[in-house]
This record gives structure tokens, sequence and C-alpha cells, in this order.
């Protein structure tokens, strides 16, 4: 019954949307949910992670501790940079780039974690992870002192995603 339908409650859900979107409860409509709604999530099934084991729930409250307060401090820099280059004159412009940034994570969820932390700090873009996965091209809004950019992602980020993930 689990290769049928490997995801139930997806599959449920997805019948109910359909017939919610298709305003409609005919015989039809029922047949067509019940083929997207039993289809979609076999088609899909390659896409969905697996199971994801998480170790370590102290790292991971200082991890999201981490986070937070590097989230405020970079919101604060960005906006300095902002009004700098605003109010300051064309050469108080920040200084943005690219930054090639080696990593050490393999695990999926680790570093799609990464993916994510770095998207919601303020200033910092993952724009591309490399074919072989050992290199993350980053693009920093106000690019500093580069070598410390990249040991600060391993010392706060990397380091204890391996902990939690790996």
């Amino acid at each position: 019954m689990r290769r049928l339908v490997p995801a139930p409650l997806l599959s449920a859900l997805l019948l109910v949307l359909w017939l919610l979107l298709a305003d409609a409860s005919s015989l039809g409509q029922w047949l067509l949910g019940a083929v997207v709604a039993l289809g979609a999530p076999l088609l899909t099934a390659s896409l969905r992670p697996g199971r994801v084991k998480v170790g370590r729930p102290g790292v991971v409250l200082r991890l999201l501790a981490r986070v937070a307060r590097d989230v405020v401090s970079s919101n604060l820099r960005v906006l300095h940079g902002t009004l700098r280059g605003a109010f300051g004159g064309p050469q108080r412009w920040p200084r943005s780039g690219f930054v090639q940034v080696p990593i050490m994570l393999r695990d999926p969820n680790a570093l799609a974690a990464l993916a994510i932390i770095l998207a919601v700090i303020p200033g910092t873009v993952w724009c591309e992870l490399s074919p072989d996965g050992r290199t993350l091209l980053l693009h920093v809004f106000d690019l500093g002192d580069e070598a410390a950019l990249v040991a600060e992602i391993h010392q706060h980020y990397e380091r204890p995603l391996q902990e939690i993930f790996e």
C-alpha cells in the first residue's frame, strides 16, 4: 500500500485542494482529483528528502541564537552601508563582490540548512555550489576581509551544522 500511496497526507491534501479549486464535486472532478492526488506524490518521490536525523539539540539552539544575532547585526550593517552610500558620495558605497568559500559539508540536509541560513542573513546571497560540491559561490553586499568572512562561515555555521547532521 505504501508503494501506491507514498505520502497519504499529501495525497489527501491534494485531493481536497483539487476539489476546492475546481469548485465542483462531480464524479469527474473526484476522479481527476484522485489521479492528481495519487500521481503527483509518485512522480515527485525522488524530490522529497529522506528522513532527517538531527543530533545535538544544544548545538541547534546555539546555532539558532547565532543566526538570530547575525541577522540583526547584518541588517544594521546593510542599513549603514546603504545610508553611507546614499548620503556619503559615490566613493562611500559598499564594496560588494563574490567570494568562493570551500565547504566540508556533504549531507544534503546540512547544505540546505546552510543555504537557508545564508539566505536569511541580509547582505549575503548563495549563488552556486560547484559541481563537485566542495566550493560555494557567495555574493556579499559589503565585502571587507575575504579570509575573515570564510573563517566566520566555517566557525559560525558549518561546524555546528556538521555536529548536527553528520
